[in-house]
């Protein structure tokens, strides 16, 4: 389990692993180094996908996270999504694959992609939009795994609008970024604990 990193000015963060009782470094590029700041103790899922959702540039609706328990993955994240059911690893589900595969994929085109859009049809309970909610045009899924590689969850990173063109493809290079934050992910207490 990882205790509150400490972060250095040159682009490290330390972690300290009580598992094996010894200190991690991980070097970060900058633009990465706020997620340091939500991988303690006291930080909720909100937080640490407000963080994210700056550092990826989208809405903090857009960031979904989720925790694999007994062949289900459950919604941390978006809070209002913890009550509508899980998603079993043995459906078609993108976040089910992307457990299953152990590979973080890319979706510049998700809209034309075969998915359970379920999710997406829900609105949180303070929404205050009439119409129904933008579907997702952009998608990144990246499993999120613990040191034996045992997936533990699945960060979803998304872009959504009414139509593709309103919504910018993501990059390998944020594909690269979301695949190093979700290693730092696997014991965060913003997964574990909500």
């Amino acid at each position: 389990m990882f205790a509150s990193p400490v972060l250095r000015r040159n682009g490290y963060l330390m972690t300290q692993n009580n598992d094996h009782a010894m200190m991690e470094e991980v070097v970060l590029p900058e633009h990465l180094l706020p997620v340091g700041s939500v991988l303690g103790q006291g930080v909720t899922a909100l937080d640490l996908c407000m963080v994210l959702a700056k550092i990826f540039r989208v809405q903090y609706t857009e960031v979904a996270l989720l925790r694999l328990e007994g062949g289900l993955l459950r919604f941390v994240f978006p809070e209002y999504l913890r009550t509508t059911g899980a998603i079993p690893l043995s459906s078609k589900a993108v976040a089910a694959h992307t457990a299953l595969s152990k590979k973080a994929e890319i979706f510049n085109n998700f809209a034309r992609v075969k998915h359970a859009s379920i999710f997406e049809t829900i609105k949180a309970d303070d929404a205050e939009e009439v119409a129904a909610p933008a579907p997702i045009q952009k998608l990144m899924s990246v499993p999120i795994m613990d040191r034996d590689s045992a997936v533990v969850g699945v960060i979803q990173i998304s872009r959504k609008a009414l139509d593709p063109k309103f919504a910018q493809d993501f990059s390998r290079e944020d594909l690269h970024d979301l695949e190093l934050v979700a290693g730092l992910l696997a014991t965060a207490p913003a997964l574990m604990a909500n």
